[in-house]
């Protein structure tokens, strides 16, 4: 396999493990492991874990943005993109009734460690924030208004996968869910520019 292709495997394993065990409790060799390469080539790829910490939030930042990209691409209005946003607790349900949201779990656990790269954890919220206060912008709401109701939807998606990962609890993330996108319809001041 060659270099570049193992270093990406390594970050993949590490970015699956960092939010299956959380970051304190997977080890270098619960990585190796898991990729099957010897210690001594792991080293020549990260020589420490917060090498491969800031490799997985990369990761992580460049798999959000495609992700936002493609509802870009494939949403015909910003109503339909914020939807997708909320269906995120759907698509991703077992995961997340499993072991949380992705995002929370390692920001909070980066937070409690007091580690530097919390603040690249977090920089995946903003990425959600700015983009839902564009979409919530793009269906008429001033920037500040648009913001506030980016926040709160981010702050509801959170409490949802925190109590979904807490109860696991289908039909309370569905019916959240659907509740969610009942508030969605109500935010658009022109209900047919959410189509």
């Amino acid at each position: 396999m060659a270099a570049g292709e193992t270093r990406a495997q390594i970050v993949e394993v590490a970015d699956r493990l960092f939010y299956e065990r959380g970051y304190e409790h997977t080890s270098f060799a619960d990585i190796a492991a898991e990729v099957q390469i010897s210690r001594g080539n792991f080293y020549y790829h990260f020589r420490t874990k917060d090498e491969i910490l800031d490799a997985v939030i990369r990761r992580r930042l460049e798999n959000t943005q495609a992700m936002l990209d493609g509802w870009e691409d494939e949403r015909a209005g910003p109503g339909d993109r914020i939807t997708s946003f909320i269906q995120i607790l759907i698509v991703n349900q077992a995961k997340i009734m499993a072991f949380g949201c992705p995002v929370g779990t390692l920001t909070s656990e980066l937070a409690k460690l007091g580690l530097p790269s919390q603040a690249g954890a977090t920089g995946i919220f903003s990425l959600f924030r700015h983009w839902l206060a564009r979409q919530f912008a793009l269906l008429g709401h001033g920037a500040e208004a648009a913001d506030r109701l980016a926040m709160h939807l981010l702050a509801r998606s959170q409490g949802v996968a925190t109590l979904a990962s807490a109860f696991h609890d289908k039909a309370f993330v569905e019916a959240e869910v659907q509740d969610m996108c009942a508030w969605l319809d109500a935010q658009a001041p022109d209900p047919i520019r959410l189509q």
